[in-house]
């Protein structure tokens, strides 16, 4: 079928246009937020089409996947008629927790679809219908080696999000070894020992996150980085805060997980010290990414919710 999404997210993206579908992402001159177009950092593949905006009404679209408030009335205007919808949510609610409203809350006409069943659990849809499709990723090409006596971390916009991404956790964890961020709006990062490398390419990035001693997942709230998953499934062993999703994620022969800081350094110093503990948490995490988080269940899940939701609509 034809499916139409924005491009929001680019790892999630990435996965979802793995599919048997024809994939119709809009594009515009400025490649802004209403028309970013193909990804330029992932590896999509050619059933991914670009439509021009102003184009998309000439288009024969099965079903919208909506991932913006805002999409809800656009898609109906670009295309001039009413198609079924999927809204994703990748968030965890903001603002007056656990009685965040959600902004699809008792609608009638759409489905919302949740990433973690901690967000699922946490947001209000009303007499919306709500489900969840767990995480999967396109499996990394890397493989962990853990040369490097070095943290890696993989976030978006540390500066600005500061407490929600543990910005202010980093310095304790690079007191222990020189620590690597990685992700989108990390060049205004300034701490000693936090190396900055922004907007690398994934394949590259996976590359060299890989060969650091352990990932480090300093989100305080967050729906569940697939940063994270990503790292898992080259081999990495993982230090995390233990909230929301991470904590059903991770289990604990894969990783270390807890809310006491002094806890996570501690096993971060632990993980640089013995090399073979980490290689052998990192083991555990590649099986159990690779079992909950594979890319054929992702996609089988998507083939029956997408394909529900059209023949309902018929």
């Amino acid at each position: 079928m034809n499916v139409l999404l924005w491009h929001v997210h680019g790892s999630w993206t990435t996965a979802f246009v793995h599919g048997k579908h024809r994939y119709l992402v809009p594009v515009t001159p400025d490649r802004g937020p209403w028309g970013r177009g193909r990804a330029r950092t992932y590896a999509w593949p050619d059933t991914v089409v670009e439509v021009p905006l102003h184009r998309l009404a000439a288009e024969d679209v099965d079903i919208a996947i909506l991932q913006r408030p805002s999409e809800v009335d656009l898609v109906d205007a670009l295309l001039g008629r009413r198609v079924p919808r999927i809204y994703v949510e990748h968030n965890t609610p903001k603002g007056d927790v656990p009685d965040s409203r959600h902004p699809m809350a008792d609608r009638g006409d759409l489905l919302v679809v949740h990433v973690t069943h901690f967000n699922d659990l946490f947001w209000d849809t009303g007499g919306t219908r709500s489900t969840v499709v767990e995480h999967g990723i396109v499996p990394p090409t890397a493989s962990y080696t853990g040369e490097l006596d070095r943290f890696a971390v993989v976030t978006n916009e540390p500066v600005r999000r500061g407490r929600v991404t543990g910005t202010d956790l980093m310095p304790r964890f690079a007191a222990v070894a020189p620590l690597d961020v990685y992700g989108m709006g990390v060049a205004g990062l300034s701490l000693p020992d936090v190396t900055p490398h922004d907007d690398v390419p994934q394949a590259r990035m996976h590359a060299e996150v890989a060969r650091r001693r352990a990932y480090l997942h300093l989100c305080r709230w967050t729906s569940l980085g697939l940063s994270l998953i990503e790292s898992m499934a080259m081999g990495m062993p993982v230090v995390a805060l233990a909230t929301t999703e991470a904590v059903a994620a991770v289990p604990p022969d894969a990783g270390v997980l807890s809310t006491r800081l002094d806890a996570l350094v501690d096993a971060a110093e632990w993980l640089l010290d013995e090399p073979e503990a980490a290689r052998r948490l990192g083991a555990r995490a590649r099986e159990v990414a690779g079992t909950r988080y594979g890319l054929d269940r992702f996609l089988a899940d998507w083939d029956r919710l997408l394909e529900e939701e059209v023949c309902a609509s018929r």
